[in-house]
């Protein structure tokens, strides 16, 4: 038999490659013979790096850039040389997981490493890019980044603006003249799964402002600032429109690299699968198995194990997820394409034994093993 197990990370406990082999070993107690194809699952966020480094066959790199809060820290990014592809998780150089609570705000949250770590994987080759925008610190519009392009963002004196939302509010002059040459080459597939515009109500300071430190008078202050940008950026650059669907995205990012660079915003599943290229993988399997850490409502509402799940129906597969955890609401997920679903936990325990990965990878197995074989006997009879 034919199974492709395609299965999302469960996060701070197994990798999406280490979930997917603890399940083919359980399979494998079963029926030692099983042909098992395991393809790194992601959505863009979390793990998409490792995923799509470890699974394609990439090679993982950890770079100094400028933090959050325009202090060092360590980047890690995938790079897949065979296409000169760069896979970067942006929470990596500008993620709110990297700011102390007491410390979070806005004004002064940069994204300047990202732009860093694009240009590292520049100077290694790359010009095409994957690149997750989730789980920001910023609402600078992308400024920072521009700025270590090389893009001249300059205020009424002609000097750099600061760092963060704050220095957007300085801006009077945007210049590409200095901008790195091989941008031109570059072409930028982003995982964006939100269709916020740059501002208003909807808008990525009245929306995510706040659980990035913003108060009411800073999340007003930072939509005006944004909107003066896109419309000075607008003078320059025609393909300039906050109003499009998306450009929100993690804090105004997403209008920057509409507007500034060769890019799209699409789907983080949509990307991963096209990326591993699971439809083929798919079409001649027997079975397809997925699952993340805890399935519930949020799953079926278009999260990586139903990307799977409906790509497997276009072919008529049978498809069984496993989780760490499901709830009642989950059962919503029958109805985008899982046939089943199960939980691994098999026995009374507190959450840290659960994601001890350990704990984890035995549950999954011994779990995939007794579902296997039910399935197993029905498909003979």
């Amino acid at each position: 038999m034919n199974i492709v197990i395609a299965i999302d990370s469960f996060k701070g406990s197994l990798s999406s490659m280490e979930a997917g082999e603890a399940i083919g070993e359980g399979i494998k107690r079963v029926n030692p013979q099983e042909r098992i194809t395991i393809c790194p699952l992601a959505d863009g966020g979390e793990g998409t790096v490792e995923a799509l480094a470890h699974g394609m066959k990439g090679t993982l790199l950890s770079i100094q850039v400028t933090g959050p809060l325009g202090k060092p820290v360590i980047c890690t990014y995938g790079i897949m040389e065979h296409t000169k592809t760069a896979i970067i998780e942006m929470s990596g150089a500008a993620g709110i997981t990297l700011v102390p609570d007491n410390k979070k705000n806005p004004l002064y949250t940069t994204t300047y490493g990202v732009g860093e770590v694009i240009k590292d994987a520049i100077t290694r080759g790359c010009r095409r890019f994957i690149i997750g925008i989730g789980g920001s610190a910023t609402n600078d519009g992308g400024a920072g980044m521009l700025q270590a392009l090389g893009y001249e963002l300059l205020d009424y004196d002609g000097k750099e603006i600061p760092f963060g939302a704050i220095g957007l509010s300085k801006l009077k002059t945007i210049s590409d003249r200095n901008v790195i040459p091989q941008l031109k080459e570059c072409s930028f597939f982003v995982a964006c799964d939100v269709t916020n515009p740059l501002c208003g109500e909807l808008g990525c300071s009245a929306i995510y402002g706040p659980q990035k430190g913003a108060t009411p008078e800073r999340i007003q202050n930072m939509d005006k600032w944004l909107e003066e940008y896109a419309l000075l950026s607008k003078k320059s650059y025609p393909k300039a429109d906050p109003a499009q669907p998306g450009t929100g995205a993690a804090g105004g990012m997403g209008f920057a690299f509409l507007t500034f660079t060769n890019a799209v915003l699409e789907s983080g599943i949509k990307i991963v699968l096209e990326e591993t290229r699971l439809e083929e993988k798919v079409r001649d399997a027997d079975l397809v198995i997925t699952g993340e850490g805890r399935l519930d409502g949020q799953t079926a509402m278009g999260k990586a194990p139903i990307g799977v799940a409906k790509l497997a129906k276009q072919y008529g597969k049978t498809v069984i997820a496993f989780a760490g955890s499901v709830t009642r609401d989950a059962r919503e997920c029958n109805q985008y394409g899982i046939d089943a679903y199960f939980p691994i936990l098999r026995t009374i325990t507190t959450l840290e034994e659960a994601m001890e990965s350990e704990n984890a990878k035995r549950n999954l197995s011994d779990t995939a093993e007794q579902v296997y074989r039910l399935y197993r006997k029905g498909t003979e009879e």
